[in-house]
């Protein structure tokens, strides 16, 4: 017994959509005998290999501390810089409007 698979009409706004798939299951309008072929580019992945030397004892205790965590170290480095780079940019940003504060006080 052959179906025949539902045609998925078009929306006006994501929030249209979003309210039909809620209440529509997308195997209704799946035609597997019909598969249509995405457009895949060239993909180039978005990490870059980068060197850095560091004191032995402070791989020691990244390489202890992933292991801990079950993780790999380079990722835990990964993690580490993030937070820490996050850290920098909402001091800076703290800083940069406390400047603007004072500049302002001390023109009036």
């Amino acid at each position: 017994m052959k179906t025949r698979k539902l045609r998925i009409p078009s929306f006006k706004s994501e929030d249209q959509e979003r309210e039909f798939w809620a209440s529509h299951s997308p195997l209704d309008y799946f035609d597997a005998s019909r598969p249509i072929r995405g457009p895949f580019p060239n993909l180039k992945p978005s990490l870059r290999s980068v060197s850095i030397r560091l004191p032995e004892d402070l791989l020691l205790e990244l390489k202890s501390l992933a292991n801990k965590r079950d993780v790999p170290y380079q990722s835990l480095m990964k993690i580490f810089l993030a937070r820490q780079v996050a850290l920098e940019r909402q001091s800076a940003v703290g800083v940069s409007q406390r400047r603007k504060k004072y500049t302002a006080k001390r023109t009036e």
